[in-house]
């Protein structure tokens, strides 16, 4: 009998914006694995922090899980220099 492969939480950056007060507004996709959905949202970062609805453990639309691996890709992209 064949497995099927996984899926996995995946994160893909669409646009981003950096305001004159260095603030930078990140437009992006992901797919959450548990909810099997794709998802549309933003943040913004603010000294090299995320923020977002999207984000918030109250808020988000995300899985827990799906939540914390797109703040973590996130810091890693803006970290690394792709957002910025």
């Amino acid at each position: 009998m064949e497995q099927k492969q996984k899926q996995k939480h995946s994160l893909t950056i669409v646009d981003f914006t950096i305001t004159e007060h260095q603030t930078i507004f990140v437009q992006f996709s992901c797919y959450d694995a548990v909810l099997n959905k794709v998802v549309k949202g933003e943040v913004k970062f603010i000294g090299g922090v995320p923020y977002g609805d999207i984000l918030h453990p109250d808020r988000s639309i995300l899985s827990m899980e799906c939540r914390e691996v797109v703040k973590e890709q996130l810091v890693t992209k803006y970290q690394s220099g792709e957002i910025s």
